[in-house]
């Protein structure tokens, strides 16, 4: 017997089997109407409603919908409501620029722009057939007792389409289907022990690869998402005791906040021997990760994966072998990306290049053959990145194309750098990521003039208005020169070794 896998298979379990669980308590401080606390009842009454109202304005299976928006109880049932209804939830990172958001609801061809109140100022010049704000539209967003036309079921439908920073100026639309979601959520449950006792915290932005799987994973099993809208060191804290948190995601820029907040945290720190933090982004150093053990009490888990994946290739966690070493040694084990999956298959290339072969790699790039084409050459997933395996075990130790993660976010190079070379004054630059304590790496530009007095602030300023404010450099550098080969090419990596001398590898966490 075949039955198709599909999104809607999380929502329907857990509205059987927990039908009357608090399911998510929504942000408190929603610009708009925040949601009472929902039973899986509600949520699914809620996503019936919204595929009702997307069936009166006309959105045919395989229409696009875009949401810009912060965590919500609202984002979370468009997982459902928008996919699970047959048409293709667009997540967009909120923290872009107006016209950066313009270019991915017109590549994506959205007939439905959905806007979070606090954005709708700034993305006022942004439209489709229809726009609505979150929050100020629910009557017709989700029209109560509304149920929509029944989708029957296509495991290859493209269910999301989530843009991404890579290697090319523009972002790229990744399409996911329906079996790669489903087999991503269950495979994170399985191997990060996901069950109906967990908590979630949503520290992570779900636009981020649809919340690296849990709304998905977690609904499935009937846990509880607790949402939190701005991320946050002591309230991340505050939300772990008040609710009994027992699991959260985020880059390492996420722990630093944490791990700065428990410095002056009164009284003992909540979730101790509780709590499981994934993270992911670029590994962090073995002393961030003993102090989260030590410090915190938290188990951290450590995986590796790219939007293009769904996100999960690999996992680090503790296991039973490695008990008898010491926090130090146990911090080198974790810091490694970690083992793949089950149903993960992982290679190095000749030139060191990390390739991934799984039913969680995505469909194709949207609009742009060309790009999936080089991406899936030879059957394989070329991710990017540099690294090893050994003993079964990845670890990350370059990116191979240009891409820099700072602060948990994908910054593309030639992005930044293209918006530079406007500047009329400026003849040369290279953008690459350098250690940072804080972000993970900082983007850095290194600029030749045409002998104009230039500021750094000057720089900065100028990429403000084209590019999201984590896009923009922290550090700028005039140099006289940039070096290049023989046939002009400029050669990055002789950049780079400046500021990555002493390091064992060449990202940070």
């Amino acid at each position: 017997m075949f039955v198709p896998l599909t999104v809607n298979d999380f929502l329907k379990r857990a509205e059987t089997v927990y039908p009357d669980r608090i399911a998510v308590i929504d942000e408190p401080e929603q610009p708009a109407n925040p949601v009472s606390p929902q039973t899986y009842r509600q949520v699914a009454a809620a996503a019936r409603a919204q595929a009702a109202a997307l069936d009166d304005m006309g959105v045919p299976v395989g229409g696009r919908v875009a949401i810009a928006s912060h965590n919500s109880a609202r984002l979370l049932t468009s997982f459902y409501g928008v996919s699970g209804s047959g048409r293709v939830l667009v997540p967009i990172n909120f923290r872009l620029t107006a016209s950066e958001v313009e270019f991915i609801v017109e590549h994506s061809g959205a007939e439905v722009l959905l806007v979070d109140p606090e954005l709708d100022e700034h993305l006022a010049g942004v439209t489709a057939r229809h726009r609505l704000v979150l929050g100020e539209s629910d009557d017709f967003l989700f029209p109560a007792g509304r149920v929509g036309a029944t989708w029957e079921g296509d495991e290859s439908a493209t269910a999301t389409i989530n843009y991404t920073s890579g290697t090319t100026a523009r972002p790229k639309g990744v399409q996911l289907t329906h079996r790669n979601l489903w087999l991503n959520a269950v495979t994170l449950a399985l191997h990060a022990t996901i069950t109906d006792r967990d908590v979630l915290l949503h520290t992570l932005p779900m636009f981020h690869a649809n919340g690296w799987g849990t709304p998905y994973a977690v609904t499935g099993v009937g846990g509880q998402h607790i949402v939190l809208r701005k991320v946050d060191g002591a309230e991340i804290l505050r939300r772990v005791e008040a609710h009994g948190v027992t699991l959260l995601c985020g880059a390492p820029a996420v722990l630093a906040m944490v791990l700065q907040a428990a410095a002056t945290w009164d009284g003992p720190i909540p979730g101790r021997d509780r709590v499981r933090v994934v993270v992911a982004g670029a590994p962090p150093p073995t002393r961030t990760i003993e102090r989260i053990q030590s410090e915190l009490g938290w188990e951290f888990i450590q995986i590796y994966g790219l939007t293009e994946t769904s996100p999960l290739l690999t996992m680090s966690r503790q296991r039973a072998e490695w008990d008898h070493l010491d926090s130090a040694g146990r911090a080198r084990m974790l810091g490694r990306a970690g083992a793949p999956t089950l149903g993960v298959d992982l290679q190095i290339d000749p030139e060191g290049e990390i390739l991934a072969r799984g039913n969680v790699v995505l469909e194709s790039y949207w609009a742009q053959p060309d790009q999936t084409d080089a991406a899936l050459a030879g059957g394989w997933f070329h991710t990017g990145d540099g690294g090893t395996i050994d003993d079964g075990y990845l670890s990350i130790s370059d990116r191979k194309k240009d891409v820099i993660i700072s602060g948990g976010e994908n910054v593309s190079s030639i992005e930044v750098e293209d918006v530079i070379l406007h500047h009329p004054n400026v003849r040369e630059v290279a953008v690459v990521g350098i250690p940072d304590d804080a972000w993970g790496e900082a983007v850095t530009a290194l600029i030749v003039t045409d002998g104009t007095a230039l500021t750094a602030q000057d720089i900065i300023t100028h990429c403000r208005a084209s590019l999201a404010g984590f896009k923009c450099p922290k550090h700028v550098e005039f140099r006289d020169a940039l070096p290049r080969t023989a046939t002009g090419k400029l050669q990055k990596f002789l950049l780079r070794q400046d500021f990555w001398a002493g390091q064992d590898r060449q990202i940070n966490g």
